[in-house]
């Protein structure tokens, strides 16, 4: 891919993934005008930017790795800057809609709609970002930006089960070949909670500690779950907690829309007696599409975070069609796609049958993989 001619520092080269804090005004307007205004969230995630990738086609080129901190004062700001705001706007969101005679029960669900989509589409995907930082400043972000969606078991999950077996059996995230959207869905919230406490408990116990140990994380992470749990009955009463849970659940849906995408079909090799080969750039789809990568912080270009997963976003780097599977769209457009099983299967199983005979001609069966047998995940 293409190096860019210059590194990505100060505001004006930072400005373009601002355009998420956009979603701040159109919550509140959406919330004080009622009416069709409350469409505006969802029009400018899904369609404007969506649009937007039509128009500006792909982003291939690369920013140099050696940049540092100091250099992406402003890409990293909006990250440091979003959880006050999307505290501030979730809540007041809440309390105003708990108390408002203007909204009407549609226009109350499509505006919380919005909310979520702003709690998933850009909460979350800051919090991924976050968590994977060294600072425990940035992690501890991360873990507030989580519990205003009562995910945070995520980023335990994320961080020592997902990235540790990703595109194997072993990880629930990474959808299987034929696997439709709602049963993904239903498997990823019944098993990874309970994988996500697993790695915890196997953790605490090589350090010699019990699964109840204050240093398990679980506990913080039931506190400040409680709290905003708390602060929205506080707010809004049973009106205010409905809406609390309805938009968390939403922005829930985003995110494992997300992870659908992101490895759907994609196996890494089974090397026998329970190893698989390592992690490499086509176990992962991709797309460099200018404006939802904006949007997602480059969230698109997902085969160069599982590489190094502590490099910051905007020195993710984009990889080849050569070097990993492409998206036909932007996640956008895909997630939509998700959502009609043989839509996506139609246009989705072809890419994956092509993939499978580029990286590996030599395996022929592709049924499901089980423990003690050759095969491997489909």
């Amino acid at each position: 891919m293409p190096m860019s001619p210059t590194a990505p520092s100060g505001f004006a080269a930072a400005l373009p993934f601002w355009l998420s804090l956009v979603m701040v005004p159109l919550v509140v307007i959406g919330a004080l005008q009622g009416g069709l205004s409350v469409l505006l969230v969802p029009l400018y995630g899904y369609g404007l930017f969506s649009v937007l990738d039509h128009l500006l086609g792909l982003d291939p080129t690369n920013r140099d790795i050696q940049t540092g901190d100091n250099a992406l004062f402003w890409h990293r700001a909006v990250t440091l800057i979003w959880p006050l705001l999307q505290f501030l706007t979730l809540f007041w969101v809440i309390w105003y809609a708990s108390h408002a005679d203007h909204l009407g029960i549609l226009e109350t669900i499509v505006l919380f709609y919005g909310v979520g989509t702003m709690t998933g589409a850009i909460g979350i995907v800051y919090s991924h970002e976050l968590m994977h930082q060294r600072t425990k400043t940035e992690r501890w972000m991360a873990d507030v930006l989580l519990s205003m969606v009562l995910y945070s078991h995520f980023r335990t999950e994320h961080l020592l089960v997902h990235h540790t077996h990703v595109a194997t059996p072993r990880d629930a995230v990474t959808a299987r070949y034929n696997e439709g959207f709602p049963h993904f869905f239903a498997r990823v919230m019944r098993e990874c909670p309970r994988s996500a406490w697993a790695a915890e408990v196997d953790r605490l116990h090589k350090r010699g500690r019990t699964a109840l140990d204050r240093s398990n994380p679980f506990w913080r992470y039931a506190a400040l779950q409680a709290a905003m749990l708390l602060l929205a009955i506080g707010l809004g009463g049973v009106t205010g907690l409905v809406l609390f849970l309805f938009q968390a659940l939403v922005a829930i849906w985003l995110l494992e829309l997300t992870d659908y995408i992101e490895h759907y079909g994609l196996t890494r090799k089974y090397l026998g007696n329970g190893k698989f080969e390592h992690v490499k750039p086509h176990h992962s789809w991709n797309a460099t599409h200018t404006a939802t990568n904006w949007l997602l912080i480059n969230l698109q270009r997902h085969s160069d975070h599982h590489a190094r997963p502590d490099r910051r976003f905007p020195l993710l780097q984009a990889r080849s069609g050569q070097e990993a599977p492409q998206l036909p769209h932007g996640y956008p457009i895909m997630a939509m796609m998700a959502m009609i099983p043989s839509l996506w299967r139609r246009r989705m199983n072809p890419r994956v049958r092509k993939w499978r005979a580029m990286y590996y001609p030599e395996i022929t069966d592709w049924r499901p993989y089980k423990a003690g047998t050759h095969r491997d995940l489909s």
